[in-house]
């Protein structure tokens, strides 16, 4: 008798927590597969520490093969699935398309950057959802302050050392942090002219920093940060982007030639190609995370709207700590599906307390509901991300203990250019490369839905930068993997764009057509 086969699309934190969990409960009893662009699971809230130089690339990264024994791993991005004849079809990294059959479907593909409907925010900002955009915003950051070093134009110069950032949840807040020590060390190495310093801008609709937090954990953050310089502005965020600067809604011109778009996630664009009912754009399942009327699909992680049971009336917001959980939870459930595992129960949760990294020995934390700010939360953010890495602690730990007792390099490697990691993408895990495939942009609306369509929703500045995106907690969540402490979570979304696209940093020229004429141009 031939083995079920379960496939797993996408390998976020719920994906990934489902394979493991799938992994053990069956004992090879089924062919499990895990769709997903890239060998890894990363963990997302410590992206920040990367963009900073504070850890290298491949510390926050898991490898897949390495960690999911006993699970075959397919690499590809996931196009259309055809719940009624069982498919997922998918395109693997040279373009070639293929076609995965299942008997259990566990939809895990996660999120992408919210796009809002700014003039010019698309060609000019970056988002923050991927190891490329991690990396090309820390040479590009690298760049503007040596730049700006050289350059004779007092203007250009403080344009060059102006950083905003639109966005003030998890990510948003976590970048300006830590971005803005990074430079402050850049300056000291080298003093600028005219003793011009970095100015770092903090933006986001909302009436305070990290709105969707405890209000003690927002006032320890924004008082970190105005402490350290950074001009903090609530209520306020950009009307229209250009490649010299913004036009924030207040009406005041800020001249700039970074802008990091860190405005919240929206689901994969998968999930709507799955032509399935929808709630704000996730997928509908019930308690035990399965769809309506399809006992054999299954959704978790940033791409179901899972009812929660300690709220009766709402859904579980797209946390790490949720994806997470979710992921144990739609495991253990596919698991007793096919008889293979324990007895099926619904998704319960139970909020541990959250962190916030502001760099250096600073955080805002509130592990089990008691709130810790200074040297104190530092401490208890980084062992909680310790114990919930799946791997790569002793040298996570190594690097933090170097970053301590040794200055900070301050190269740009050169190794990601602004062209291939466009705001409006649905791969922000993948950089853009010359000639490589590219995954179109999934439709929506009606041309989509087979079930009445969702009204649009308002296309306002979304407050808090993004839903709780960049913590761990309870279990690393959306991005976390771990225990079950307290922590941080991280989310992220994008939208499609070809190599045709402008560069959509804040570039100083428009860039040619062709990405391969421009590979060895700079911003």
């Amino acid at each position: 008798m031939s083995r079920p086969r379960v496939l797993i699309v996408g390998a976020g934190f719920a994906g990934y927590r489902a394979a493991r969990t799938l992994a053990r409960l069956t004992r090879d009893r089924a062919d499990i597969t895990v769709l997903n662009p890239t060998d890894y699971f990363l963990y997302l809230p410590l992206l920040p520490q990367v963009a900073a130089g504070v850890l290298e690339a491949r510390r926050v990264t898991v490898s897949l093969p390495g960690t999911l024994r006993g699970v075959r791993l397919v690499l590809g991005e996931a196009e259309s699935a055809d719940l009624d004849a069982r498919t997922v079809r998918y395109t693997d990294p040279e373009g070639r398309a293929g076609t995965l059959g299942y008997d259990r479907l566990v939809l895990a593909v996660g999120s992408v950057n919210k796009l809002l409907p700014v003039p010019g925010a698309a060609e000019h900002a970056h988002g923050f959802r991927g190891l490329p955009e991690a990396l090309y915003l820390r040479d590009h950051v690298t760049r503007q302050v040596e730049l700006a070093a050289s350059g004779e134009d007092p203007g250009s110069r403080a344009a060059r050392c102006t950083f905003v950032v639109v966005g003030a949840g998890y990510t948003g807040t976590e970048v300006a942090a830590h971005l803005q020590l990074l430079t402050d060390r850049l300056v000291r190495r080298r003093p600028l002219p005219g003793g011009l310093r970095p100015r770092w801008i903090l933006l986001d609709v909302a009436p305070r920093v990290l709105p969707e937090l405890d209000e003690r954990l927002s006032r320890t953050a924004d008082r970190v940060l105005r402490a350290r310089g950074v001009d903090v502005r609530m209520g306020t965020s950009v009307r229209e982007a250009t490649r010299d600067g913004v036009v924030l809604t207040d009406g005041e011109s800020v001249a700039s030639r970074t802008l990091v778009w860190c405005v919240g996630v929206r689901p994969d664009p998968l999930v709507e190609a799955v032509r399935q009912p929808l709630e704000r754009g996730r997928l509908i399942v019930d308690p035990y995370l399965r769809l309506p009327g399809r006992t054999d699909v299954f959704a978790c992680g940033d791409a179901a709207a899972v009812p929660d049971l300690e709220r009766p009336g709402e859904f579980t917001p797209m946390t790490a700590q949720h994806a997470w959980r979710q992921g144990r939870v739609a495991g253990e459930n596919v698991a007793g599906s096919l008889g293979l595992g324990r007895r099926r129960r619904p998704y319960r949760h139970r909020d541990l307390g959250f962190a916030v990294d502001l760099g250096g020995v600073r955080a805002a934390a509130n592990p089990f509901g008691v709130p810790l700010s200074g040297p104190a939360a530092g401490a208890v953010t980084r062992g909680y991300h310790l114990a919930a890495l799946p791997g790569n602690r002793l040298r996570v730990a190594a690097d933090w203990l170097l970053d301590a007792v040794l200055p900070r390099q301050g190269v740009q490697l050169g190794l990601v250019r602004a062209w291939s990691v466009p705001l409006d993408t649905a791969s922000p895990e993948v950089a853009r490369v010359p000639g490589g495939p590219e995954r179109p942009a999934a439709q929506t609306g009606e041309e989509l839905m087979t079930h009445k369509p969702r009204p649009e929703e308002p296309v306002k500045p979304q407050p808090g930068g993004e839903p709780a995106r960049n913590q761990p907690g309870g279990e690393p969540a959306r991005n976390q993997p771990g225990g079950e402490p307290a922590r941080n979570q991280p989310g992220g979304e994008p939208a499609g764009g070809g190599p045709g696209h402008p560069a959509p940093g804040p570039v100083e020229r428009a860039d040619p057509a062709d990405p391969a004429a421009r590979a060895d141009e700079t911003d």
